[in-house]
């Protein structure tokens, strides 16, 4: 009873289970190989694509444009749009107009109108009921983002005389280009970014255009042309 032996049998036995529980860890460890090597070679060709947009990228974009410059003038283009479409809604929804028309999407917008929809026939004088839409005005290009900035013009269709020049005598149409100015300020509109004036047209037409502009390249694109416009200094 004390001195045991295991039969041939359950020798066999114990020998299956060990093949088979090695059988199995191989398999286990050739199955993760296999996932690791799937993931290397994603890796590397993941690379491959980035690196390739890479450079097809620096070959289209100027040399001194990288990738992420790309990626923030994106941004204020996008910055732009939203711009955009804040201003066709406040003019939609508030006033008569003929035409809205986007001339570069995110850079510059027209929008075309009756005179008499924002002054008094005859007058110089604004409207009191479009005094609200001149303050979401205002409000809007006040939201200037970081780099951007937002700008107006507002031009007030004029006949020639004499000729081919417009008038510099105070006429109705001058008076009411002063008038919308004046209101403009009076409700804290940023003075750098509003401009008034005529434009050769029917009196009863007034265009407002509306840009967005990045505030570093108006600096550059001024110091570009203050280095043109200076001569260099001749050696003696």
């Amino acid at each position: 009873m004390d001195n045991y032996e295991a039969s041939p049998e359950e020798v066999g036995h114990g020998g299956n289970t060990i093949a088979l529980f090695l059988g199995l860890y191989l398999l286990i460890l050739a199955f993760f190989i296999l996932l690791v090597s799937i993931s290397s070679l994603e890796k590397i060709k993941s690379e491959a694509v980035m690196d390739s947009l890479t450079s097809t990228f620096q070959t289209l974009l100027p040399p001194t444009t990288n990738l992420t410059q790309f990626q923030a003038k994106e941004g204020d283009v996008l910055a732009g749009m939203r711009f955009q479409e804040q201003v066709t809604g406040l003019f939609a929804t508030s006033i008569q107009v003929a035409k809205i028309e986007i001339v570069q999407p995110g850079r510059q917008m027209r929008i075309l109108l009756p005179t008499n929809s924002l002054f008094h026939t005859e007058e110089a004088r604004f409207r009191e009921s479009q005094q609200a839409l001149l303050d979401r005005v205002v409000a809007s290009l006040s939201s200037r983002p970081p780099g951007i900035r937002f700008d107006m013009e507002f031009l007030v269709g004029s006949p020639y005389t004499g000729g081919k020049s417009l008038p510099i005598g105070l006429t109705l149409e001058l008076k009411r280009a002063g008038t919308f100015a004046r209101e403009m300020m009076a409700r804290g509109a940023p003075p750098d970014s509003i401009a008034v004036g005529l434009r050769p047209g029917d009196p009863e037409d007034i265009t407002i255009k509306f840009f967005t502009r990045i505030i570093d390249e108006d600096a550059l694109r001024f110091e570009d042309s203050k280095g043109q416009s200076r001569p260099e200094a001749a050696s003696p």
